[in-house]
């Protein structure tokens, strides 16, 4: 009996997504709820476990696009768990296994000429693998396939395409591989490579691209003077750690500040749906996430409730989940407001995009000493540019400003947020 595996449902929005990678190979003996496969979608990457255990068929390459509900491979219930060998070899009491050992028992004289047969023929490749050695160049037939009956797959000519040339044996091959070069460009010596856009990636760019059509953007700045939570941070930073097991950072401080600006300027905690304009009454607030597949904005759920240790838990786990792609699509969805830290990157100042539907978000940057006037007198002072951008058709600029600048009191006077002023 074999159990097809398909691409489950994963949300109204989503239809199809592609084959990130497969944790197994084909014919492999799989355990059930052993991971399979990752799947990338348009918000986010998720994994594909076995229902059943038994030897896999893969009916997908990888990068293959795929739909929901699709089979991407069968698994084979009637064959039996492998048996440790002293070789550590996987063996398979399937029928087709134990043709397979039966054939090998016979004469090595015999199984030659058949076997040098089979290898010598090539073996035909699937539609993605016949676009990728058509784009590359690479002569398949000069590699080892790691697909079902040795075939060669997409990701075998990617990373033929990808490995660094060898040095000629002999002047006879420098020849050859001269002459070669003419028809196609080695990968060390292209000037451009071209890849599909990742389904995260293109709906990044929809949502920006989106953003940017039908909103009307503006950004306002400040300049805030971090000396405060410096201090603060430093003189309970060990006691923090003693007591939740994490250390206290900055965006604790910016999350409990854009909480409080959004209670004192209610006009910045709404949003646009068609002709009417939704307040909202509670403050989740989402948190950028750069990943290496794309920004992702996990929602820090009723931050007026929770305490600096709970959202930097919240954060380190969201951050962790987001890089390990263990990301739900729960953790990505609603939000009234987003902070976007681009100062760990080095960022002196720049004017982020709003997070559609959101009417708002704050952009930090990295904290430089500056000298400033203070009292009359110069000094230098850690000081971090902030700038918010808005939605010019629900914010108007005297609730921008003075949004942001409860933001930079809250920062400079930490105890207002204990205070509530």
């Amino acid at each position: 009996m074999a159990t097809e595996v398909k691409i489950p449902a994963m949300g109204e929005s989503i239809s199809s997504g592609i084959l990130a990678a497969w944790h197994v190979k084909d014919g492999d003996y799989v355990e059930k709820d052993q991971v399979l496969y990752e799947l990338e979608t348009d918000k986010i990457t998720s994994e594909g476990s076995a229902e059943v255990a038994g030897v896999i068929s893969i009916k997908a390459d990888v990068e293959d696009e795929v739909d929901i509900g699709q089979v991407v491979a069968t698994i084979d219930e009637s064959a039996t768990a492998p048996k440790n060998t002293d070789s550590n070899e996987t063996v398979n009491e399937a029928p087709a296994a134990q043709a397979e050992a039966a054939a090998s028992a016979q004469p090595k004289a015999t199984k030659a000429p058949e076997a040098a047969k089979q290898q010598s023929e090539p073996k035909p490749l699937s539609p993605a693998a016949r676009k990728a050695a058509e784009e590359t160049g690479i002569d398949t037939t000069q590699l080892s396939g790691s697909g079902k009956d040795g075939r060669v797959t997409k990701n075998d000519i990617l990373e033929a395409a990808n490995a660094p040339a060898a040095a000629p044996a002999s002047p006879q091959k420098a020849a050859s591989a001269a002459s070669t070069a003419t028809a196609s460009t080695s990968s060390s010596d292209q000037r451009e490579t071209r890849k599909k856009m990742s389904p995260l990636r293109r709906k990044i760019a929809q949502r920006l691209v989106a953003a940017t059509q039908e909103a009307a953007m503006l950004t306002t700045f400040n300049e805030v003077d971090m000396s405060a939570v410096m201090k603060l941070r430093k003189q309970h930073q060990e006691k923090f750690v003693e007591r939740h097991g994490l250390k206290l950072g900055f965006m604790s401080f910016f999350t409990k500040a854009v909480t409080h600006a959004l209670q004192a300027v209610p006009e910045v905690n709404a949003r646009i749906e068609g002709n009417e304009v939704v307040t909202q009454h509670y403050y989740d607030i989402g948190v950028a996430v750069g990943t290496d597949k794309g920004l992702m904005v996990p929602v820090l759920r009723d931050c007026d409730q929770k305490g600096f240790a709970e959202i930097e838990g919240d954060i380190m786990a969201y951050a962790k989940a987001a890089r390990a792609g263990k990301i739900q699509m729960s953790d990505l969805e609603g939000g009234v407001f987003t902070i976007s830290n681009g100062g760990i990157y080095g960022s002196m100042l720049s004017t982020p995009i709003v997070n559609h539907p959101q009417p708002a978000i704050l952009g930090l940057h990295n904290i430089t000493e500056r000298a400033v006037v203070i009292n009359g007198e110069i000094v230098a002072r850690p000081m971090m540019y902030l700038a918010l951008s808005y939605d010019h058709r629900l914010i108007d600029g005297k609730e921008a400003v003075t949004f942001l600048v409860k933001v930079k009191e809250a920062i400079e006077d930490p105890a207002r947020l204990l205070f509530g002023i």
